[in-house]
């Protein structure tokens, strides 16, 4: 996963010139009061961008199917054009893959971006279009270090290197006019030379496929460089650090690199990881998160310190927000920014510059406050355990992991859990597979499991009437895995590494029964 790549290209060539804080200062001031335009009028903002979706669009194959040119309002491009899931959206990716142009958006699409998540095998060709890469994925990047700066003025960030931790899939060329990679491929492959000036490590070890090589590499690359800032899904970022440590001899990445400042994290929660990251970065080091996705980069913290992340109402992406309970039915109800409320979870549905229309991008956010719109994210539309009224969401579960762990002082590296359905013996329950970072005694589990419980009967009403006296769901049965079960099932996947990700929740045994089976456990 790639973050802020095209954040450094913007600053990079002011770093090289040697003109760096009074420059930075000059742009961060230019484009804040761009920043402040759209988080100020957010609605004005969102009608612009539909609109200047729709009239690029009108003339396209999907324009000409759904009347883009009679479209002039919100509530009537809802009323005409239907929500889109991948495989909808598949026939006019498929044209684009076999050459057509003008399918889903009218300039031509150079790039694809190849994601397949962890739980599905089939890969997904997400278009990017020369706006999209530019207007979203760049932009985007760009107002993530700009309010960086708007809250750290004094910040040294960009004197020194930006460790990138992305993904491992090589840029391969499908026919004459068209590439794919995966995001972080797309995005460094594209960005500016001077771009490449201040990010480490070199770009072929940022590209390798093999993860147990690429982490090596990376340690031993970047080992000696000023890093200044690390971006990078938390799981893998994990195990550089611990190698990196390894090697130098040293206790946290502050005595390594003494100008580190900002890790950049994404693509899991970061709830379960926090105190690990605090220990081993050192003091002194912010967290900042970040939401993009092969589909657009929706949102960032506006600072270090700001609860939820601030949703990018004006990077060329039109935002719905569908309830939950809308998600399955033939015409599903959505709603704008004007009707959403704090505190409840939303599927998230957009339609972007890159083709993408009324497209369910499978997350489930919440609004943590309104007017400015600041998210967070809480699970996967189809990653979250109901088989028994509990309606238990992802982040919960990781708001139980973190306070079990403090609780028993273990680490936690990865999990999944599914239900244990009901038989003629036994009630339900949750079933557990934790990977802890050292396997822990049946005391220390017994703790963990309990701490487990009893936060989630805390955090989820639902759950709680479930397990009152145990009347249909039973303590949980948690497995501790032995360290690196996850990425020898990944691996086995042929998903070991950059956004491949365990699922976390899943209200069938799919996954949990298969990791089981690899693993021999009863």
């Amino acid at each position: 996963m790639l973050f802020h790549v095209g954040g450094i290209a913007y600053f990079a060539s002011i770093a090289v010139m040697k003109l760096l804080s009074p420059a930075i200062s000059r742009l961060v001031r230019l484009r804040s009061q761009k920043i402040e335009d759209w988080r100020d009028n957010p609605i004005a903002a969102q009608r612009e961008v539909l609109q200047d979706l729709v009239t690029h669009a009108q003339y396209t194959e999907f324009g000409r199917k759904y009347g883009f040119n009679e479209l002039f309002n919100i509530r009537k491009f809802k009323a005409t054009v239907p929500i889109h899931e991948y495989d909808d959206l598949k026939p006019y990716i498929q044209s684009i893959l076999d050459g057509a142009e003008n399918v889903l958006w009218n300039t031509p699409v150079a790039w694809m971006a190849k994601s397949s998540g962890t739980t599905n095998d089939k890969s997904k060709f997400i278009p990017i279009t020369e706006e999209s890469l530019e207007d979203c994925h760049y932009q985007g990047a760009k107002d993530v270090l700009s309010l960086y700066y708007m809250a750290r003025p004094d910040s040294d960030l960009l004197t020194g290197k930006g460790l990138v931790i992305g993904g491992s899939h090589q840029v391969s060329q499908l026919n004459e006019a068209l590439q794919f990679g995966d995001l972080s491929a797309v995005l460094l492959q594209n960005a500016p030379f001077y771009g490449q000036l201040i990010r480490t490590p070199d770009l072929a070890i940022a590209l390798m496929d093999e993860w147990e090589t690429k982490i090596e590499a990376l340690a031993q690359n970047t080992l000696h460089e000023n890093v200044t800032s690390i971006s990078g899904v938390p799981t893998w970022t994990l195990v550089l650090i611990k190698r990196i440590l390894e090697i130098s001899g040293k206790q946290t990445l502050k005595e390594v690199w003494p100008s580190l400042e900002l890790y950049i994290h994404g693509g899991v929660s970061f709830t379960p990881y926090r105190q690990q990251f605090k220990a081993l970065l050192g003091n002194d080091v912010a967290f900042m998160e970040m939401y993009n996705a092969s589909e657009g980069f929706f949102a960032a913290q506006e600072s270090p310190e700001t609860d939820g992340m601030l949703l990018f109402l004006q990077h060329g992406i039109f935002y719905e927000f569908m309830p939950l309970e809308e998600y399955g039915k033939p015409n599903p109800t959505t709603i704008g920014l004007k009707s959403v409320e704090i505190g409840k979870p939303y599927a998230l549905v957009i339609s972007t510059n890159g083709g993408l229309w009324r497209y369910l991008v499978g997350d489930t956010i919440e609004f943590v406050s309104l007017y400015p719109f600041r998210v967070k994210v809480v699970g996967r539309v189809k990653h979250f355990i109901n088989a028994f009224g509990e309606e238990l969401m992802v982040h919960t579960a990781d708001t139980a992991i973190a306070e079990a762990c403090t609780a028993t002082a273990l680490h936690v590296n990865d999990y999944t859990a599914a239900p244990i359905f009901f038989s003629d013996n036994h009630n339900g329950a949750h079933e557990w597979l934790i990977e802890f970072e050292q396997t822990p005694d049946a005391e220390a589990l017994a703790t963990f499991t309990q701490v487990l419980d009893t936060t989630l009967q805390r955090c989820n009403s639902d759950y709680e009437a479930k397990r009152h006296k145990n009347i249909a769901l039973n303590v949980p049965v948690v497995h501790p895995l032995p360290k690196g079960s996850f990425n020898t099932w990944l691996k086995g996947k042929g998903k070991l590494g950059g956004q491949h990700k365990v699922p976390r929740l899943s209200n069938d045994r799919k996954y949990i029964d298969d990791i089981k089976r690899l693993l021999h456990l009863p």
